[in-house]
C-alpha cells in the first residue's frame, strides 16, 4: 500500500512540475526574455532579378529590394557579379559594398551595365557573420546593340489637293561612316491630320536616291490602312533596309508617297535605326534591275501584252562573297479573272512568280494569304480590311522578298527574268503589278556594284 502511495505522490510530483515548466515557457515568449527574439536575422524582399535588354555600355533602369534585418552588431556585406552593380544611394555604384547597421530596413539599388552584345547571369551575395548562410539573389539580362537615331520625315503631310501633294523630297544628314553598323532598320508611322485619314487603302512607299544613277530606289513598300493611321504600331511599320547601306550614308536624298487622292491624307514619319555591331560583311552594293514602283498603276500590264522588259544580264563582281536578289511586288487591279474563287486580279488573285537564272526557274514568289483579319493595324472600321489580298493587306508593310543565291556567283555573268504566272486578262479593266528588283552583293574587300544590262 505503502509502494502505492509512493508512486501517486511521485506522478503527482511530476505532473507539476511539468505544468510550471511549461507556464514559464509560454511567460518567457511572450515577454520576449527567452533569448528567441534577439537572434541575429537577416532576409530580402526578392529572391531574384530580371533586367530589361539593354544596349552594351550604357546602364539599365535602376531596380531596388529591401533588406530586413535585425540583432545585428556588425556591417552587411553586399557584392555582385561583374556586370551587375549595386548602391546604397542610387548614385555610387560598385560591385562591392558594405552596408552599415543603422536601421531597421534599407534599399539597395541594382543596375545591369553589359560589356557585350551577350546573355548574362550572375548573383548579389548578402553576408554576415552572425548568419551562418550567405543570401544569394540572381539576377539575369540581356545585353543588345546600341542603335543610333536619325529622324527624317517628321509629320510631313501628304494629301491631295488644297496645295498639297502625293509626295516629298528632302535631303538629310544620315552617318557618313556605316562601317560599323550591323543593320539599318527604318520606321514608317502615320498619323492623322487634324480632319482625319484617307477613307481607302493606298499605295504608298520611301525612296532613296542614288547619286550614280539618279534614280530613285524603293527602300520599302506599305499600304495604308483605311480610315485610320498605324498608331497600334509602337514606332509603326518597320522595314530592314541594310541592303541600301550604300545609299543610306551622308548627304542622303528621301522621296515618300501615298497614292491619296483627297485632302485628308497622311502626315508621315521616317526615322532609321543603325544599329552597332560586327556586319556580316564588311562592304555593300545594290544595283536596279527594274523599278516599276511608283504608283499601283505603274506596274507590269497583267494578262495582256506589253512593253515592259523583265529580262537582265548581271554581272557580278569577282571578290563577292555572297549575292541575293531584293524584290517587292503587289498586284493592284479588279477585273475577273476566271479563277473558280471568281477572285479579281491582280489585288485579289492568288499567283505565283517565277525567278528564271539562265532561263530555269530557280525562286518562286508566291502571293499568298498573308492573314489580313490578324493584322495588329485593325481599327479600320468600316473599311474592308479583313479579307486576303494577294500577297498584301491594308495597313501592312508589302512583303520584301530575299532570295538568296547559293554560290556568291562571284566573277560571273548570268540571265535574269521575271516571269508572271500565265493569265489573260478576258475583263473589261486593267490588272497590274508594282515591283521593283535589285540585285546585291557583299563583300570583306572593297567591292563594286554588280552591272546590270538592261
Amino acid at each position: 500500500m505503502k509502494n502505492v502511495k509512493d508512486t501517486c505522490r511521485h506522478i503527482v510530483f511530476f505532473l507539476s512540475a511539468l505544468i510550471l515548466v511549461q507556464c514559464s515557457s509560454d511567460s518567457n515568449s511572450d515577454s520576449g526574455s527567452d533569448g528567441s527574439e534577439d537572434a541575429a536575422s537577416l532576409s530580402t524582399s526578392l529572391s531574384e532579378l530580371l533586367f530589361e535588354p539593354t544596349p552594351i555600355d550604357q546602364y539599365s533602369s535602376v531596380k531596388t529590394l529591401t533588406i530586413s534585418y535585425s540583432n545585428l552588431t556588425t556591417a552587411i556585406q553586399i557584392s555582385s557579379s561583374s556586370v551587375f552593380e549595386v548602391s546604397l544611394d542610387g548614385a555610387a555604384f560598385s560591385n562591392s559594398i558594405v552596408m552599415p547597421i543603422d536601421s531597421s530596413s534599407n534599399l539597395l539599388f541594382v543596375r545591369f551595365a553589359p560589356l557585350s552584345v551577350d546573355r548574362f547571369q550572375g548573383e548579389i551575395t548578402i553576408q554576415n557573420t552572425a548568419i551562418a548562410t550567405d543570401l544569394v539573389i540572381t539576377i539575369s539580362g540581356a545585353g543588345t546593340p546600341r542603335i543610333q537615331n536619325y529622324q527624317t520625315f517628321s509629320r510631313e503631310r501628304l494629301a491631295f489637293g488644297a496645295g498639297f501633294s502625293q509626295s516629298a523630297v528632302h535631303t538629310f544628314n544620315l552617318p557618313s561612316d556605316v562601317s560599323n553598323f550591323e543593320a539599318i532598320n527604318m520606321y514608317v508611322k502615320l498619323t492623322c491630320p487634324s480632319g482625319g485619314c484617307d477613307e481607302w487603302d493606298v499605295f504608298a512607299n520611301v525612296k532613296v536616291l542614288d547619286p550614280l544613277s539618279g534614280e530613285l530606289y524603293e527602300l520599302a513598300r506599305f499600304i495604308t490602312p483605311y480610315w485610320n493611321d498605324n498608331s497600334q504600331l509602337p514606332r509603326g511599320f518597320e522595314f530592314d533596309v541594310t541592303d541600301f547601306k550604300s545609299l543610306l550614308s551622308g548627304s542622303v536624298s528621301l522621296r515618300i508617297m501615298t497614292e491619296c487622292w483627297n485632302v485628308r491624307g497622311y502626315e508621315v514619319s521616317v526615322d532609321f535605326d543603325y544599329v552597332e555591331g560586327m556586319p556580316d560583311y564588311a562592304y555593300y552594293e545594290i544595283a536596279r534591275l527594274f523599278n516599276y514602283d511608283n504608283n499601283s498603276l505603274a506596274g507590269i500590264p497583267y494578262g495582256v501584252t506589253h512593253s515592259f522588259d523583265l529580262t537582265r544580264t548581271i554581272n557580278v563582281p569577282s571578290n563577292a562573297q555572297s549575292t541575293h536578289l531584293r524584290t517587292v511586288i503587289s498586284g493592284w487591279g479588279q477585273t475577273a479573272s476566271g479563277d473558280s474563287d471568281g477572285r479579281p486580279c491582280a489585288e485579289w488573285c492568288f499567283r505565283t512568280h517565277q525567278v528564271l537564272i539562265d532561263g530555269a526557274t530557280m525562286f518562286q514568289h508566291d502571293l499568298a494569304p498573308l492573314g489580313c483579319a490578324s493584322n495588329p493595324v485593325s481599327n479600320q472600321a468600316p473599311g474592308n480590311w479583313m479579307p486576303d489580298r494577294a500577297g498584301w493587306c491594308p495597313g501592312m508593310e508589302v512583303p520584301t522578298r530575299i532570295d538568296v543565291f547559293s554560290s556568291n556567283r562571284a566573277g560571273t555573268a548570268f540571265n535574269f527574268e521575271y516571269e508572271l504566272e500565265n493569265w489573260i486578262n478576258m475583263g473589261s479593266s486593267s490588272a497590274f503589278y508594282a515591283i521593283s528588283a535589285f540585285v546585291v552583293v557583299k563583300s570583306d574587300t572593297p567591292i563594286q556594284r554588280p552591272v546590270v544590262m538592261d
